[in-house]
């Protein structure tokens, strides 16, 4: 019997959606670190199987970063010049399954480490690979700080929630800048949920510096500001800016570094477009944040009010070193006066109220460190091969003073 035309097109096309859905948007757990977002994936390796490794989910890096054990797993050719190493992108990753092509990105950039921290992408951080903007631009992101989890999906996939903000996205590589208003005035900032801290340009930061010295205000890099343990980081100037409008959002406190003039001009050359810093994860640390990338918006939906003391804590800046190991490079004032003073600048941390520090992440020390204004923590530290301790006290930094009212801001130098 001959079917009607109309009843096989009606099968064909039941048949076919029956055994092709469209891909459907996958969530999965994300730790916190540091104020970074990481997730858990699958490399795939050229005998056919996978090697599970932890991925750090940077959409304000428009380059692929991977460690050099994880590219040797996966048969890549490995080239080194003086500074760093690059190899071949993998030809994908897999989130909960989930295929992610990487044929976007040019090459992956692998740091130049000792052989024996191989595993090491980022000196201080549990990660092998970055997910950067270049490959999160060709999906809907959904990053949930207050739920802990990330989903991402094809385009048109996630129905976002919140209050929507159109921006600027370089359609090069997926940065993202948020029209913003500092005091009335208009600016770029970008959205970096890879950044610890935000940066507000040089120019910026000493004219409201200078225009309201009652904004707290310090130098060193203590806290979310303590990103890599750079050389420069105790010199870096912080400070809280009372105010601010990000898109649609109004930010209260937010704390910014000083952003160096030749990085800046870095990533304001990768933006494609003015830019006076970046707004960071810290500021952030309460909402659930939509990246809709195919119409150049981003969702901003609030989960909580917690208030983050990320800058109640012992005053150490630290470089997290490639065996594991955290060096003092320096001790912040507090009051005008070092917060710690029995500790040198090349001193070892080796453990804090006796729970050793080596092979931990960055934010993991930085919780040991932290509590409390006023609490005692037991250090235990290495100098010139001998160990000793230090009782010393959490303080307060980077906000309103409480040993004395008359000075309004503590942690200033």
């Amino acid at each position: 019997m001959k079917l009607p035309v109309v009843f096989v097109l009606l099968l064909t096309a039941a048949f076919a959606v029956g055994q092709s859905s469209p891909p459907k948007p996958i969530t999965v757990p994300l730790t916190v670190d540091h104020n970074r977002a990481l997730i858990d994936i699958s490399l795939s390796l050229p005998d056919g199987s996978t090697q599970p490794v932890r991925a750090w989910v940077d959409n304000g890096n428009p380059d692929l970063y991977l460690s050099r054990r994880a590219a040797t797993l996966m048969g890549l050719a490995i080239s080194c010049g003086e500074k760093e190493c690059t190899a071949p992108p993998p030809r994908e990753i897999a989130i909960a399954g989930m295929k992610i092509p990487l044929t976007v990105v040019k090459e992956a950039k692998i740091p130049l480490k000792p052989v024996d921290a191989a595993a090491v992408m980022a000196s201080g951080m549990n990660a092998e690979i970055t997910i950067p903007s270049t490959v999160l631009r060709n999906y809907d992101v959904l990053v949930d700080f207050p739920d802990h989890q990330f989903t991402i999906g094809p385009p048109g996939s996630l129905k976002f929630k919140g209050i929507k903000a159109k921006v600027i996205v370089n359609a090069e590589n997926g940065l993202i800048q948020v029209p913003s208003q500092i005091e009335n005035k208009k600016y770029n900032l970008g959205l970096d949920l890879g950044s610890s801290i935000s940066f507000l340009s040089g120019e910026l930061f000493d004219k409201f510096s200078a225009a309201h010295p009652d904004w707290p205000h310090m130098t060193g890099a203590l806290g979310p500001a303590n990103m890599w343990g750079l050389e420069d980081e105790p010199k870096w100037k912080l400070m809280r800016v009372d105010r601010l409008q990000y898109g649609p959002l109004y930010l209260t406190s937010v704390a910014a570094v000083d952003f160096p003039k030749d990085r800046l001009a870095v990533f304001e050359k990768r933006a494609g477009t003015p830019t006076a810093g970046l707004l960071a994860a810290e500021a952030l640390m309460n909402y659930r944040i939509g990246l809709d990338y195919a119409h150049s918006a981003v969702y901003f939906d609030i989960g909580r009010t917690f208030k983050f003391p990320d800058f109640d804590l012992i005053g150490l800046i630290l470089r997290p070193e490639d065996d594991g190991r955290f060096t003092v490079l320096a001790v912040a004032d507090y009051n005008g006066k070092s917060s710690v003073p029995d500790i040198q600048s090349g001193d070892q941390l080796i453990a804090v109220d006796g729970l050793p520090v080596r092979g931990s992440t960055m934010g993991q020390v930085l919780l040991m460190l932290g509590g409390e204004p006023g609490k005692e923590r037991v250090l235990t530290l290495e100098r010139a091969g001998k160990q000793f301790t230090v009782v010393a006290k959490v303080q307060h930094f980077l906000g309103e003073a409480e040993s004395d009212p008359s000075k309004t801001k503590s942690g200033r130098n």
